[in-house]
Formats: structure tokens, sequence, C-alpha cells
């Protein structure tokens, strides 16, 4: 991509990104078309096959009441009456990188129908079953949305997108970083949550600089 744009690293069951929701709407309004954003699944929990455990339900439970509070994003915490929920992050990738197949931005706008279903509806987004209403409420015909999220070529790419988050040295999410072509390197825009009013200042003054860090000199 050889003009200005942002590499979006997320996943549709980290607490944080939902979140960070309400930034990524924040540069789509700021910045429109004139800044696209690429989403990259970053892989939080995939191919999980334990459910959780007293402890972890306890330490989700912590991380979601703090981005409640930094973020006032909604959250039904009836998900912690639910037993043996295993935390796998994987289907609900597979269901993104399907709605990312018509475009990156319907990608990025099937994200947070996904985010809002998981966190503050309580719905199963590891249910393909669900994640078929969730598409279907949005417009996709249900069974060929089935069949594409069960397809091998779905399959594949979303473990790449895995492997890419896992070779860029992601680590956690949201991760977002900003480039200006494919020869000028790439600047960190933030690694963790951060509220639209600074990321908007922050990717402000990305555009201004002549040259990204790392550029050739």
């Amino acid at each position: 991509m050889n003009k200005p744009h942002l590499i979006y690293f997320a996943d549709p069951m980290c607490s944080w990104c939902w979140g960070f929701s309400p930034v990524i709407d924040g540069i789509s309004n700021e910045y429109g078309a004139s800044l696209p954003i690429r989403l990259i699944l970053g892989g939080l929990r995939p191919g999980t096959t334990e459910p959780l455990t007293e402890t972890s339900s306890r330490d989700i439970r912590e991380h979601w009441e703090h981005v409640h509070e930094a973020s006032g994003q909604p959250f039904d915490f009836g998900f912690f009456e639910r037993k043996s929920f295993i935390y796998n992050s994987e289907p609900a990738s597979r269901a993104v990188v399907v709605a990312r197949h018509r475009s990156m931005s319907d990608g990025l706008d099937f994200l947070k129908p996904m985010h809002d279903a998981f966190y503050a509806q309580n719905r199963d987004i590891t249910d393909e079953q669900v994640l078929a209403d969730l598409a279907a409420e949005v417009g996709w015909e249900r069974e060929k949305f089935l069949q594409l999220i069960r397809s091998e070529e779905i399959r594949t790419e979303t473990w790449q997108d895995f492997a890419i988050s896992q070779n860029a040295g992601v680590t956690g999410f949201p991760c977002l970083i900003a480039g200006t072509g494919e020869q000028t390197g790439y600047s960190l825009v933030t690694a963790g949550y951060q509220p639209t009013g600074r990321i908007l200042p922050a990717i402000k003054e990305f555009l201004q600089r002549p040259l990204a860090v790392g550029s050739p000199s």
C-alpha cells in the first residue's frame, strides 16, 4: 500500500479491543477513505480446548472491569455464570476473515457487532451457529456464511493472520501502527488501549512527518 495507512491488530474476543472500538470509529470519522485501516486478526487464544478455571475467570473479569472503567463500553457480566466455557478465539476470527473477503472495511465493520454480541449481550461467539446468526443480522445469507467459515481457505487465511501478528512481534491487543508506503517503514501509534483524544493527535503528528520512522535516509 503506497499511501498513508494504518494496520490494526485486533481480536474479536479481546476486551481491550472492544474498549478501543470507539477509537477506531473516531479515526474513520476523522479521516475516512483517505487513511485506510488494514485489519489483521491477532490470535488471542486460538485453538484453546480447556475450559476456563476459576482463576482465569477472575482474571478476565478484572480485565473487563478495567476496560469498562477506562472506555465506558458496556459489559454483561452474566458471562461469568457460564459453566465450562472454552475461550477459543479462532472461530470468531474466522468469521471476521469471511467478512473481510468482501472488503477490508466490511471486516472492520463486522468486528464491532462481534464485540458487542460477546461483551454487551453475552452471546457465545465461539459457536458457529451464533456467528451465522450475527452474519445474517448484517445481511449475509446464513448458509453461504456457514459454508465459507468452514472452508479450508478461510481457516488457512485466519492462521496466516495469527502468524503475521506473531512475526511482527505483537504481544498484546489492540495494536495500531502507521505507514506511508511499502518502502518507508512503519511507526507505532499504540500498543494497548488509548482513548480517542490521545490517538488522533498521534496520527496527525505521524502524517505531518516528512518521512516515517525507519524510512531510508
